[in-house]
C-alpha cells in the first residue's frame, strides 16, 4: 500500500515539475519562437572593472587561426614582437584599458537635459492650472480680511486665557 502511494506521488511530482517545462517549450515553438538555454551562472564571469585588475576569465576565448598564431608568439621572447602585436594580445585578454574605463561619459548631459524638461513641463502643466482650472483665491486669504478677523475675535475676546486675546493689551490697544 505505501509502495504504491509513493510511486503515485513520484510520477505526480516529476510530472508537475516537468510539465511546464515541456509545455512553454511547446508553446514556443508552436509560435515561431525557440527557448534560449539558461546561462550557467557557475562558470567565471568577464567583467572590466578599475578595482579588479584581473577578470575570472579572459575577454575572448574562442580564438581564430591569427590569434592563435599571437598565442605561440607570446610565449617567445618578447622583444621580437612588434607594438600592434602586445596591443593585439592585450586585446585578447581585456576588452577596455584602464584610460578607456576612466573615461567620462557625457550620459549626465542627457539625465540633466531630461530633468529640466520634465521640471519645465510641470512648470507648464501648474501655471495652466493655476490660470485656468483653480478659481480665484477666496477673499479671506487677503490681508485686510484677515486684520479684519483678528480685531473681531479680539473684540469677541476669544481664548482670553491662552490664545490670541491673552497677548493683547486691552487698556493701551496694544500688542503685550
Amino acid at each position: 500500500m505505501l509502495r504504491t502511494m509513493a510511486r503515485r506521488l513520484g510520477s505526480l511530482s516529476s510530472r508537475r515539475i516537468m510539465g511546464p517545462v515541456t509545455c512553454s517549450r511547446a508553446a514556443l515553438s508552436s509560435h515561431g519562437q525557440e527557448a534560449s538555454p539558461p546561462a550557467d551562472m557557475s562558470l567565471p564571469m568577464y567583467c572590466d572593472r578599475v578595482d579588479t585588475p584581473l577578470p575570472d576569465r579572459p575577454y575572448r576565448e574562442t580564438l581564430g587561426e591569427h590569434e592563435k598564431s599571437l598565442k605561440r608568439k607570446e610565449k617567445g621572447p618578447w622583444t621580437e614582437l612588434s607594438k600592434e602585436e602586445k596591443i593585439a594580445l592585450y586585446r585578447l585578454m581585456f576588452r577596455k584599458t584602464y584610460a578607456e574605463m576612466n573615461t567620462s561619459s557625457n550620459e549626465w548631459k542627457t539625465v540633466l537635459g531630461g530633468i529640466f524638461f520634465f521640471v519645465g513641463f510641470t512648470g507648464l502643466v501648474v501655471f495652466w492650472q493655476r490660470r485656468f482650472v483653480f478659481p480665484p483665491r477666496p477673499r479671506t486669504f487677503e490681508d485686510e480680511w484677515q486684520a479684519k478677523q483678528v480685531k473681531r475675535m479680539l473684540d469677541m475676546r476669544i481664548n482670553p486665557i491662552e490664545g490670541v486675546s491673552s497677548k493683547w493689551d486691552y487698556e493701551k490697544n496694544r500688542w503685550k
